[in-house]
């Protein structure tokens, strides 16, 4: 399946040249960005000048990566039917529409203040504490590249079934291009890509949808009638499985799901950074309508073709031919039932969809270990030029590691990112989210909340292994205990929302001055900064 001849004659000469093109706007993207990132400032934020429709488009294309469609929609579309599309939805409505309304604007006026540049720099600002910014960095930083090398690792997959690249190679190609818009263009480059992106992204999803529900097998409404008969429809059952507990439920899963995924975008520094860069309030209005257009539309379109898996997969195929995973779902149902003129357009939507989380995710961790490490405590009077170099540098070196560690197959995708994305959502839930808005939080409940979400994290991974394999080997019961990480997500930021302000009311600090607290949160030096990009 990986030899020339057999890629071409199963997918056509011209859907290459398809795939070409799209790498050469990329290209050519970073070509013409290159200028607009001379500094620090443009290189992370396009000196906050960046408008509603590009970050929408930016948010929303960090969102939604191959993970989604092909770990995802086909793993939850499989369990769950139509019920799957819930989680879209609430992807839409919690994820961005209310996540926008409650972060944007606050992160914005308050890192304009703080002159925070990061999420850990924010962390050593607003609570007055530099040993917090290095634990938050070093938090991020390990974490972020499982979730990333899970990113690379779905698109290698679908690459592989959809075009027989071998995954390999595609994992090499989408490190090569990212890191190179990355470092020559910086967020100004990610975000120009992201809208190009997100527009395939809406134009791949919308047609691939249509020709799936229009088909034979689902015929716009008798599909539909099927998986409800099948009780796969769109109310999830609350029936307990046969030999299996209350959380083996599909409505207790779709809920944990919808949690996870919803929620758990809110104190991640990949999404958190779209809202230091935004130009303006009336910038945020426009963005939140948009952004939520575009999660409603591509996350769950995903969803919603998930749902329909088991329609055009039957048992035994994916028991004796798929071997049971579910990440090989998808890539069947698509090259199985649509034809040969809609692949070029799938494989560029699915490397959009990779590209731009990718792009977001060595973004953050890089400037985590420029600015917030080796600035923050290596070298404080590095040069801002030497930092920029610097930030350049670890994106390289970030999309190599990423792609190293999914060449070796360290893991499942939904496993690892489930994971990676719920330990950093326990961590920061508490100190960012609440820490925007109230001023009685302080260092000592940051820190319980990073400590208790590794302590909780640790013990469900074994308690529910042990429960599940009722005390097995220890490869046995870590495997049981992780694959309850959605779980172990929602109740880390669950446990994040408590455990900060009560360690804060606890735990008095007496370096965080009222004057100082009532400065940041009036945001009078934001108003400042304002006034003076209006006048220039």
């Amino acid at each position: 399946m990986s030899n020339m001849s057999t890629l071409i004659s199963a997918t056509g000469v011209w859907q290459y040249i398809i795939f070409a093109l799209y790498m050469a706007i990329m290209i050519t993207v970073a070509l013409v960005c290159r200028k607009k990132s001379k500094s620090v400032n443009e290189f992370l934020f396009a000196n906050k000048g960046v408008g509603g429709w590009l970050t929408a488009f930016a948010y929303g294309a960090t969102y939604f990566s191959a993970v989604i469609f092909v770990g995802y929609a086909g793993k939850f579309g499989w369990n769950f039917g139509l019920a799957a599309v819930w989680i879209g939805i609430g992807n839409a409505i919690f994820g961005t529409f209310v996540a926008w309304k409650v972060l944007a604007k606050r992160t914005k006026h308050m890192t304009n203040t703080l002159n925070a540049r990061t999420m850990p720099d924010f962390f050593e600002k607003r609570y007055k504490s530099k040993h917090l910014k290095l634990v938050a960095s070093l938090v991020i930083f390990v974490f972020l590249l499982p979730y990333s090398s899970s990113v690379y690792q779905g698109l290698g997959n679908i690459f592989e079934a959809v075009i027989g690249l071998n995954t390999t190679w595609c994992i090499l190609i989408l490190a090569v291009i990212t890191a190179l818009y990355l470092f020559m263009g910086g967020y100004f480059a990610t975000s120009v890509s992201d809208f190009i992106q997100g527009i395939i992204m809406i134009v791949g999803v919308v047609v691939m949808v249509f020709m799936f529900i229009s088909g034979d097998k689902v015929n716009w409404s008798e599909g539909f009638s099927t998986l409800t008969q099948n009780g796969l429809g769109i109310i999830p059952s609350t029936a307990i499985p046969a030999g299996k507990s209350f959380i083996d439920s599909s409505a207790f899963n779709i809920v944990i799901m919808v949690l996870l995924t919803s929620f758990g975008i809110w104190a991640l520094p990949q999404s958190v950074h779209k809202f230091y860069a935004i130009k303006d309030d009336a910038s945020i209005k426009r963005g939140t309508i948009i952004s939520t257009l575009f999660a409603l539309i591509v996350g769950g379109g995903a969803y919603l073709m998930g749902s329909l898996v088991t329609l055009f997969v039957d048992n035994d195929t994916f028991i004796n031919i798929l071997g049971g995973k579910t990440d090989r779902l998808v890539p069947m149902m698509i090259t199985q039932n649509l034809p040969e003129a809609l692949l070029g357009l799938i494989v560029v939507l699915l490397f959009s969809a990779s590209m731009s989380t990718l792009a977001a995710l060595s973004l953050s961790s890089s400037a985590t270990v420029s600015i917030d490490f080796v600035k923050g405590y290596v070298k404080r009077d590095m040069p801002e030029k030497n930092t920029n170099i610097l930030l350049r540098v670890l994106c390289l070196v970030f999309v190599g590691i990423s792609a190293v560690l999914a060449i070796l197959q360290i893991d499942a995708i939904v496993t690892m990112m489930s994971l990676s994305w719920g330990l950093l959502a326990g961590c920061f839930m508490g100190p960012y989210v609440l820490g925007l808005y109230s001023k009685k939080l302080n260092k000592f409940g940051a820190y319980a909340s990073i400590i208790s979400t590794f302590i909780i994290t640790i013990s469900m991974i074994v308690g529910l292994g042990i429960w599940q394999t009722g005390g097995g080997s220890f490869v046995a019961v870590l495997k049981a205990g992780i694959s309850r990480s959605p779980l172990i997500g929602v109740v880390s930021m669950i446990m994040s929302l408590i455990v900060t302000p009560v360690f804060s009311y606890i735990f008095k600090d007496k370096n965080i001055s009222e004057g100082f607290l009532s400065t940041i949160f009036a945001g009078k030096i934001d108003k400042q900064i304002q006034e003076k990009q209006k006048n220039r």
